[in-house]
């Protein structure tokens, strides 16, 4: 199934990172734009780009396809924000759904809507309660993570919809890399939702049931040992033998000389077909 281009971000810079373009946005950009698309009724899809998310998207092409038409790609991670540094020679900004998800439902309060998808049955139901809570937007269903997730199953038909009969504002997807992109590539275009969120472990920080550490530690590039020291069953794999393949890969790219694009001009992206 084929995702519509990107919709352009007037304005939006952009840099690349291993042939993967991203948007050089601060949590107070995304946390806009989000609120803008349920504003204005357009349709949005959002996906935050990490070093594991870039070393899968190497060998996988429907997952570089699926950044490219994302409507929104931020860095999220120190690990990509130093290899654009490496090779754009450019900082640019890093956020997580955390510090932006927020900010952006308390624009669309109190009129706002939000579906969860993922995460443990009793943890996403927490999750959904809480943020309602604190942002004032309003809960309009909450489905866990663990179903059929084969395509055209019959799990999956019921999901789709559960959720376009709540056809909510924003649907925030809890599913992990890369099962969460997939299957919002899969089923975006059959959903009657504003905003798609990839957001990855959010359910569980909305639920506390995991805590970030604080911001300074992101600052220095240490969040990932905080993270596996915390989840080690869950995230050794990714840390231990993915940030090593990442640092190859960009090395790789580094050493070769192969030309990154950096565009810090108006966005290139393709518009959206209608909605």
């Amino acid at each position: 199934m084929k995702l519509a281009a990107r919709h352009a971000i007037a304005c939006a810079p952009q840099f690349e990172v291993l042939g993967i373009e991203l948007d050089d946005l601060s949590a107070d950009d995304v946390a806009a734009h989000v609120a803008d698309a349920v504003i204005t009724g357009r349709r949005m899809l959002v996906v935050n780009a990490n070093a594991h998310m870039l070393t899968l998207a190497q060998r996988r092409r429907w997952l570089r396809n699926f950044i490219k038409q994302a409507d929104i790609a931020f860095c999220d991670g120190a690990g990509v924000q130093f290899a654009a540094r490496l090779l754009t020679g450019r900082l640019p900004h890093r956020t997580t759904p955390p510090e932006w998800v927020d900010a952006a439902a308390r624009r669309i309060a109190p009129f706002g809507t939000v579906f969860w998808l993922g995460g443990k049955p009793d943890v996403v139901e927490r999750a959904a309660s809480v943020f309602a809570h604190r942002t004032g937007t309003r809960c309009v269903g909450w489905h866990h993570g663990f179903f059929d997730l084969s395509t055209g199953s019959a799990d999956n038909a019921a999901l789709v919809a559960e959720i376009n009969r709540a056809s909510p504002d924003l649907l925030i997807v809890n599913m992990g890399m890369p099962r969460q992109e997939q299957w919002l590539r899969d089923h975006w275009p059959l959903l009657d939702a504003r905003v798609g969120i990839a957001a990855g472990a959010l359910v569980d920080h909305i639920a506390g049931r995991v805590r970030r550490p604080p911001r300074w530690v992101a600052n220095i590039g240490l969040e990932w040992a905080v993270r596996l020291a915390i989840e080690p069953r869950r995230l050794w794999r990714r840390y231990l033998l993915g940030l090593p393949v990442f640092g190859g890969y960009v090395l790789r790219e580094l050493l070769l000389g192969r030309p990154t694009v950096v565009n810090y001009g108006l966005s290139a992206r393709l518009p959206k077909q209608g909605n």
